[in-house]
């Protein structure tokens, strides 16, 4: 049986009435990548910050990488590499800057070979004497995460880390987080983007502090039980918008030369597409995607 790199039982936390984390059990087994899902203010930050020890629970117990949460914090720091949402490095020092005053916190014995290591494996070679205020947001995330990960770490917590990247950087950013996986790091990552997190190897939703659901993207796929239905056509636009406002009818949005809508009342939806008359859309069902349900329990959030 694998390992687990997390293991924590019914964490709470609150910042004075609110309550931010509620009862949460979280397992990550050992050398696998989890996307953590949520909307804002659902709980990721405050759980990841929990994980690495910068926030100590009210409530709960549990291990990461086999240590006491609570007890033995500052050894897990020395174990963990921890990617915060915002660049948090200087930017009037180099790459090369940067990566020394972080080698330096962590003791390491051979700091130049180090260094130069990560320079090679994040391709920052060419950039190394470049103030790092001077990159542009993709390459920041790779110093970042060259930062987090000088120190061999066997956990990485990453909290959003592509946000406001283009797509390139992003997938050669994941291509990263792939080969430190199959080394045999373990990665918990917060993300938005539901093509991020169909590449994680399991998915967890969090949503007012609580876990909501988990599993391989088909399974929290399946679990949310969502009818879908696209159509093809001519006036989309118009179609949408009277779609919006039927019942049964939980999202009904136009991507590219497609219309599609989602619910969980099949025979509501079927309905409403009949309401339409001849609109000239040609409608079919097709599975749901992950998109389609992280949108589904957001509005279950909110309802």
């Amino acid at each position: 049986m694998t390992a687990l790199a997390i293991d924590v039982h019914d964490l709470r936390k609150s910042f004075g009435a609110r309550k931010v984390i509620d009862g949460l059990t979280l397992q990550v087994p050992e050398g696998e990548i989890c996307g953590f899902l949520g909307g804002n203010g659902s709980g990721k930050t405050t759980t990841i910050r929990m994980l690495c020890g910068l926030l100590t629970p009210d409530g709960g117990s549990g291990t990461c990488l086999g240590l006491d949460l609570i007890r033995d914090a500052p050894r897990i720091r020395l174990l963990i590499g921890y990617m915060t949402q915002r660049f948090s490095f200087y930017e009037d020092l180099t790459v090369t800057e940067n990566l020394e005053f972080v080698a330096s916190l962590y003791r390491l014995p051979d700091r130049r070979r180090a260094i130069e290591q990560v320079l090679a494996r994040m391709q920052l070679a060419d950039r190394a004497e470049q103030l790092a205020g001077q990159l542009s947001g993709g390459w920041k995330q790779r110093m970042a995460l060259a930062a987090c990960v000088l120190h061999r770490p066997r956990l990485l917590l990453l909290d959003e880390p592509t946000a406001g990247v283009d797509a390139k950087a992003r997938r050669e950013f994941w291509d990263l987080i792939h080969d430190l996986a199959a080394e045999g790091m373990t990665v918990l990552v917060s993300t938005h983007y539901m093509d991020e997190a169909e590449r994680c190897r399991r998915v967890v939703y969090l949503a007012n502090g609580r876990l909501i659901v988990q599993g391989t993207a088909a399974d929290v796929v399946r679990a949310a039980r969502l009818v879908t239905f696209e159509a093809t056509g001519t006036d989309l636009d118009r179609a949408v918008r009277a779609l919006r406002d039927m019942p049964g009818v939980e999202t009904a949005t136009v991507f590219g030369a497609a219309l599609r809508i989602a619910g969980q009342d099949r025979e509501a939806l079927e309905r409403a597409i009949a309401a339409l008359g001849d609109s000239g859309l040609h409608w079919q069902p097709v599975e749901p995607r992950l998109d389609d349900v992280f949108i589904h329990m957001l509005n279950q959030e909110t309802a």
